[in-house]
């Protein structure tokens, strides 16, 4: 043994209490601190199960202070659980931060599994389960936005988002501007008493929600293209497009040269040689 403790990641309900597994409740009880997101909401969830254990707040503006802190509370043997607000930490919170920190200390890491929100929205979404890309928030920038938007419109598997009520309207007319009229599932407060599933597609959700106020947390499930679709799209795009551009596309996403111009050969179906001969004559130029 080294001497080290150990961070384990404790999946919490997200929201209600009777999914909270055996396992995550004993190691709770066991381990040294714990490590909250939202002391607020882990104190109630402490209560409920009758747990006393010292609480340390860690979130996005204090993850440098307090990650330091924890580390040295790891190194000198103190085991600590980490959990998010609700459901897995790790995911769009600080967690892997805070694990990265481990890692770098050659501190062992293990997770208490638990629920996920994005999963659970997903597979009663009736989209297709089978490959699916979970996106969290996007940024709040316009242009990262826009930019992060723009790689996905020709996404083929199924997309998911996190979004707060406040901003989702935004957020649906920006989907709706860069995908069009895909179908959209929102799952709404989930596990909560006030649960909602909501299936329709992005320009009725805007009309929806122009009409009134989104209320409770959601998870966005957006329906990817179909491969034909993709195929149809990329075509559009190159087609306006010199040979040197789409060459350089094709670089720009990690192919060497000589694979980048077979590509180029085969999206235009011309030969090699007549993609070449064009190169050639550009840089003669």
């Amino acid at each position: 043994m080294n001497g080290k403790g150990k961070l384990y990641l404790v999946s919490t309900p997200i929201g209600n209490l009777e999914d909270i597994t055996l396992r995550a409740i004993r190691t709770l009880q066991e381990v040294d601190l714990i490590a909250a997101e939202d002391t607020r909401q882990t104190i109630k969830l402490l209560n409920h199960f009758e747990i006393k254990k010292t609480l340390v707040s860690y979130y996005e503006h204090n993850k440098r202070e307090k990650g330091n802190y924890l580390i040295s509370q790891l190194l000198d043997g103190k085991n600590i659980a980490l959990v998010s607000d609700a459901g897995t930490p790790g995911i769009s919170d600080p967690g892997e931060d805070l694990v990265k920190l481990c890692i770098e200390n050659d501190i062992e890491v293990t997770a208490i599994p638990g629920p996920v929100a994005a999963v659970t929205g997903l597979i009663v979404s009736g989209l297709p389960t089978g490959r699916f890309v979970f996106e969290g928030f996007l940024p709040m920038n316009k242009r990262a936005r826009r930019e992060r938007l723009a790689t996905l419109k020709n996404e083929v598997r199924t997309l998911i988002f996190y979004e707060a009520p406040h901003k989702l309207l935004y957020t649906l007319k920006d989907l709706y501007d860069f995908f069009g009229n895909r179908k959209v599932v929102f799952a709404r407060e989930l596990t909560k008493k006030f649960e909602e599933i909501i299936r329709c597609d992005l320009k009725s959700a805007i009309e929806k929600y122009e009409e009134e106020s989104p209320k409770g947390e959601f998870v966005v499930i957006v329906e990817g293209i179909s491969e034909e679709e993709r195929m149809e799209n990329e075509k559009k795009d190159w087609e306006s497009m010199s040979i040197e551009e789409h060459l350089n596309l094709y670089i720009s996403e990690g192919l060497n040269k000589k694979d980048a111009m077979k590509k180029v050969a085969e999206d235009r179906k011309i030969s090699k040689r007549e993609v070449y001969r064009e190169l050639l004559g550009i840089d003669q130029e």
